[in-house]
C-alpha cells in the first residue's frame, strides 16, 4: 500500500487544476522542475501513469481522472481539518492565571468578570488576590494588573500600559453642607482630612494650569485601603483624597463630590505585566485584549 506525501497531492492537484506543470508553478511560486519531480515520484509510488504529458499536451489518463477526484477531495479534507485546529488555536480556550491586589481586583477588575466569561466561554480565569509582592515567573502566573504611582522597574516581563487615573480630593454631600466647600488648596487646612496615614500629613497638589501647591492637612482619620477611606469620607468625616478607579461609582451615585476640581493630588498608572514566554498565548492575548479594551482611558 502506497503512503502518499500529501504535498505530492497537492501539487498534483494544482498541476491539473492550472493545466500545466508549468501554470502550477507559477501560482505555487516554486519552480517548474519541483512540480514535475514530485508527481512523477507519485506516479512511481502508484506504479501507474496519472498524466500523459509531452511538450505540445497534458492530459489525465483514465485512471488519473479518477485518481484526480479522490485527491482532491483528501486536499480538502486534509484543509478543512487543519481549519479546524486552527480556529481551536485561535479561539480562547484554557486556564489563565492573573494576579492583582485588592484594590486593583475589587474597583478595576471585578465588574468586568462577567464580561469577559460571556465573550469567552472556554476560558478559565484564576483570580489570586493579594497586596503581597507576587513573583508572577517563579510562582507561574500569566498577568499580573498592577496599580503604580512610581513607575515599575525594568525587567524581564513585559510591560503594557492599560490607564492612568487621577487623584480627586472629595468629600460627601453632608460634610460640605456642615462645613463648607474649599475654594483654595490652602483652604484645606480648616477642614478635617482622612488620609493614608497620621504621620503623612500632607498633599501635593497639581492644579490644570501648571501650578503646584503644598499644603499641610488636619488629619482625623488614617487608613492604608481605599474602601475605608471611601466609606469614611462617604459617612461625612471628612476629605479625602482617591484615585478616580476608586470612587468612579461613589462619584456617579453622588455619594462623593469633588473639591477644587481644577486641581488633583497627582495619579495612579493600571499596568499589565506578563512573562514573556506566555505573552503570545491565544487565552492570555484575549485576557490582555480584553482588559485593554476596558480599562483604556
Amino acid at each position: 500500500m502506497a503512503i502518499f506525501n500529501l504535498n505530492d497531492l497537492h501539487l498534483f492537484v494544482q498541476a491539473v487544476d492550472s493545466g500545466s506543470f508549468t501554470a502550477a508553478a507559477r501560482h505555487l511560486g516554486v519552480p517548474k522542475s519541483t512540480v514535475s519531480k514530485r508527481v512523477a515520484e507519485l506516479e512511481g509510488r502508484l506504479g501507474v501513469r496519472l498524466i500523459q504529458r509531452t511538450s505540445r499536451s497534458f492530459a489525465l489518463t483514465e485512471l488519473g481522472r479518477e485518481f484526480f477526484q479522490h485527491a482532491q477531495a483528501s486536499i480538502i479534507e486534509a484543509e478543512m481539518a487543519e481549519g479546524i485546529v486552527r480556529r481551536h488555536l485561535a479561539e480562547p480556550a484554557g486556564s489563565v492565571r492573573l494576579t492583582a491586589s485588592v484594590p486593583t481586583a475589587q474597583f478595576t477588575l471585578t465588574e468586568h468578570l462577567p464580561a469577559l466569561a460571556a465573550r469567552y466561554p472556554k476560558l478559565r480565569l484564576s483570580m489570586h488576590v493579594t497586596d503581597r509582592f507576587v513573583d508572577i515567573v517563579q510562582e507561574g502566573f500569566d498577568i499580573a494588573l498592577r496599580s503604580h504611582r512610581m513607575p515599575l522597574p525594568d525587567s524581564t516581563l513585559v510591560q503594557r500600559k492599560l490607564a492612568s487615573h487621577p487623584f480627586f480630593i472629595l468629600a460627601s454631600p453632608d460634610y460640605i453642607r456642615g462645613h463648607g466647600q474649599p475654594r483654595r488648596p490652602e483652604d484645606l487646612a480648616e477642614h478635617a482630612t482622612i488620609m493614608t496615614s497620621l504621620t503623612d500629613n500632607q498633599w501635593r497638589l497639581y492644579c490644570d494650569n501648571g501650578e503646584e501647591a503644598l499644603v499641610t492637612l488636619q488629619s482625623v482619620m488614617a487608613a492604608d485601603e481605599p474602601y475605608v477611606l471611601m466609606e469614611a469620607a462617604a459617612a461625612g468625616l471628612g476629605i479625602t483624597c482617591l484615585p478616580t478607579s476608586v470612587c468612579r461609582q461613589a462619584l456617579a451615585t453622588r455619594r462623593l463630590v469633588r473639591l477644587l476640581p481644577d486641581w488633583t493630588a497627582g495619579s495612579i498608572e493600571t499596568t499589565i505585566l506578563m512573562p514573556h514566554r506566555r505573552g503570545q498565548l491565544p487565552a492570555v492575548r484575549a485576557v490582555v485584549d480584553f482588559l485593554a479594551e476596558r480599562l483604556a482611558g
